[in-house]
């Protein structure tokens, strides 16, 4: 199976999902601990509690401080990174056909810096920030500046970045916009970079292959959908994406 029938499949639709997960970041230098950075592996915390419950809606609700430590670790491991050339081929991509979505796991908001319009960041964007208190949102392009906890200038409660943190619901509105583009199909669905193990993630993939859809699969390793997709290429997200771009962009 090759890049060639991958490309050739996207020339020839109307309408791509690509769904995208923290492999598709690694060559940006994003450390791909399920989806924020091979920092702390199987490793606890100073604290010695499992990252994720560091990093937990309730954790925050009753130790803002805590989660604010480890958001910042996270946050400078990633600092200064940018998007690669995979995400430049996907916003390729939209702009050639005549509709194209990203669905994509990651926050580091690297789709949209590289032209992508067509986004659910079904997780959020770090670099957005809104206060838990009021309606202040800000951008940031880093946390340089920020307070180890940092607090709103208008009510003084404590900021935080527009993230799904764990334990929390998606966001209403996103899932909607996803359900919405999934109810009008799509004639490819393609997941890149992504073990695919929420459900959310896998099942646009697995219910196009159920009714026949062509799917595309992008990933060194073998996943949970790996069975279900009709073309895998084992390998990564910027020598596949690149490869699929040069066969689109020179199909008539």
């Amino acid at each position: 199976m090759s890049i060639e029938q991958a490309g050739k499949l996207i020339a020839g639709a109307q309408s791509a999902l690509f769904i995208t997960g923290a492999g598709i970041s690694a060559a940006s230098g994003i450390p791909t601990y399920r989806g924020v950075g091979g920092l702390y592996g199987d490793r606890v915390t100073d604290e010695g509690m499992p990252i994720e419950k560091a990093l937990s809606g309730p954790m925050f609700r009753r130790s803002p401080e805590l989660t604010w430590k480890y958001i910042h670790q996270i946050e400078q491991a990633c600092r200064g990174a940018a998007p690669n050339a995979a995400h430049v081929a996907l916003s390729r991509l939209e702009a050639r056909l005549p509709r194209s979505w990203v669905l994509t796991q990651n926050v580091d908001g690297f789709h949209r810096a590289a032209g992508s319009r067509n986004v659910i960041d079904i997780h959020g964007d770090i670099h957005r920030l809104h206060c838990t208190g009021c309606t202040f949102t800000e951008v940031v392009q880093d946390y340089a500046h920020l307070a180890p906890c940092p607090r709103c200038t208008s009510c003084e409660k404590v900021l935080r970045p527009d993230v799904v943190l764990f334990g929390e619901m998606l966001p209403m509105t996103k899932l909607e916009v996803l359900q919405r583009e999934l109810d009008r199909g799509f004639d490819v669905v393609v997941s890149v970079g992504t073990s695919s193990l929420f459900p959310y993630i896998a099942e646009p993939v697995l219910d196009a292959a159920r009714h026949g859809i062509p799917t595309i699969e992008v990933n060194p390793e073998p996943t949970v959908i790996s069975h279900a997709v009709a073309l895998r290429l084992p390998m990564g997200a910027v020598e596949a994406l690149e490869g699929i771009w040069r066969i689109v962009e020179h199909t008539s």
